[in-house]
């Protein structure tokens, strides 16, 4: 049975916390609830997972504690008694690279989105999966510091940046600058949660960060030319309402 946590009651089953093999002796999150009852819960679930853990419940508890002992990674409920998580997060980001996983509940998804765009890393939807948090965390952790490698390689898809040449199981594939670019900023952020926002601000200029039409007409084209099923994607996932990710479907943990 999967171990669900939500702001109302703990629902704590299954065995085991660590998994996947990933070490995580003694790194340091900070947990961000106004919540004492998931404060716990993820506090004895993470500290047995091998992590060192800090707790806030106010975003100036949050500021406060990550300033005093720089976390490798910061989980962070978008409300809060005296703010909310979007603000925590843009201010973060003025001084600290330390990945952020956001915790939302239904009907936050404007606040999601704009927690994307201020710099999180990744979202996970009150009530959640304990297990679902702790492989986005390891991934967000193996991910902090992405080499920007000359050759990425996705299972049989394989990018080679500086000669703008892209391969699938060895055949060459024919992409427009754009298309290339967009499949660029993906793999360069493996497994990333990325906004429509963010993608068309990086691929197109700041002048087009609305026009969402744009992407998802690429996107689309993308998923013809690598997808060996367009229909059902394996490589370029769409989350709903807020962006898409780059995934080695080989390497899938969730």
């Amino acid at each position: 049975m999967s171990r669900r946590l939500d702001g109302g009651s703990r629902r704590i089953g299954g065995t085991g916390f660590a998994g996947a093999g990933a070490d995580t002796r003694g790194q340091r999150v900070l947990v961000v609830d106004d919540e004492p009852q998931i404060l716990r819960a993820l506090g004895a679930t993470l500290r047995g997972a091998g992590f060192t853990v800090d707790a806030a419940a106010t975003a100036g508890e949050a500021l406060t504690a990550a300033a005093a002992h720089p976390p490798e990674a910061v989980i962070l409920d978008l409300v809060l008694p005296d703010g909310n998580g979007t603000d925590v997060c843009r201010e973060l980001r003025t001084w600290s690279d330390a990945p952020v996983i956001v915790l939302s509940a239904v009907g936050e998804e404007r606040q999601k989105i704009a927690a994307l765009d201020a710099g999180a890393d990744d979202y996970v939807t009150k009530p959640f999966s304990v297990d679902e948090l702790l492989a986005r965390l390891r991934a967000v952790l193996r991910r902090r510091a992405p080499a920007q490698e000359p050759v990425l390689e996705l299972g049989d898809l394989r990018i080679d940046v500086p000669e703008r040449i892209v391969t699938m199981r060895g055949e060459r594939v024919k992409l427009s600058p754009h298309e290339f670019d967009l499949l660029r900023v993906l793999a360069q952020n493996q497994g990333k949660l990325l906004t429509h926002r963010m993608l068309l601000r990086e691929v197109w200029g700041p002048a087009y960060q609305v026009e969402a039409h744009y992407l998802h007409v690429y996107i689309s084209h993308l998923r013809k030319k690598i997808e060996p099923d367009p229909t059902s994607p394996r490589y370029l996932l769409t989350e709903p309402g807020a962006g898409y990710r780059l995934v080695d479907p080989d390497a899938r943990e969730l």
